[in-house]
């Protein structure tokens, strides 16, 4: 009997220390997925408050990238490269600005009034200035081709080479029923109302000829 105990002892001792070992594994893996937990947020209350004028800044500059809220027109970029051109138009004339403002087209090519000066404003639009009359090319609201004392919205024309390698002058800034409105010059050498035009139109397609 005292053997069988003494057995017994040693059992239970193995099982008692097979146990306290698994019990501590167990242990050491609870406090590693306790250490490992995220880190709590920051209670609302704890957290610091912004003022009034830094709040409404905040949001100024989430909304338009600056305190201001608004775009700020800038025509630096005219004292750029300057292409000195005669545009020729597919119907044989060359566009001149007289010194009235009035635009329209002439047959002889020692015109002073047809030299233009074409800067670049933005990819894709330029600026178009008689070097004699220092008229703007202009398109109104209306579809008017006139020319501007001073550059102003009406004088942002985009340029666009087309197909048949002609360019073609549309304003940036007007549309006529989502349509674009472009410079043009009928078979007389008249403008045309940017409302009359088209792209396709050949009375608005223009050959650029260095000067």
């Amino acid at each position: 009997m005292v053997r069988w105990a003494a057995g017994g002892s040693k059992a239970a001792a193995a099982s008692f220390r097979s146990g306290a070992r698994l019990g501590a594994h167990r242990g050491a893996g609870s406090r590693l997925r306790r250490d490992q937990r995220p880190a709590l947020a920051v209670p609302c209350a704890h957290r610091p408050q912004l003022n009034a004028s830094e709040t409404a800044g905040a949001d100024a500059a989430g909304r338009t990238g600056g305190p201001q809220g608004r775009r700020v027109r800038s025509y630096n970029h005219l004292q750029g490269d300057i292409r000195r051109r005669k545009l020729f138009s597919f119907q044989k004339f060359f566009l001149r600005i007289d010194r009235n403002g009035q635009v329209n087209g002439t047959k002889s090519k020692d015109d002073p009034l047809s030299i233009l000066e074409i800067t670049s404003v933005d990819v894709g639009v330029v600026a178009i200035k008689g070097l004699s009359s220092n008229y703007y090319l202009a398109i109104s609201k209306k579809g008017e081709l006139y020319g501007a004392r001073e550059f102003g919205i009406d004088c942002t024309l985009k340029e666009r080479i087309e197909e048949n390698g002609y360019n073609t002058y549309a304003s940036s800034e007007w549309r006529n029923k989502k349509r674009q409105m472009f410079v043009g010059l009928n078979v007389h050498g008249r403008p045309l109302r940017g409302r009359k035009t088209r792209r396709k139109n050949t009375s608005t397609h223009f050959l650029p000829i260095m000067v």
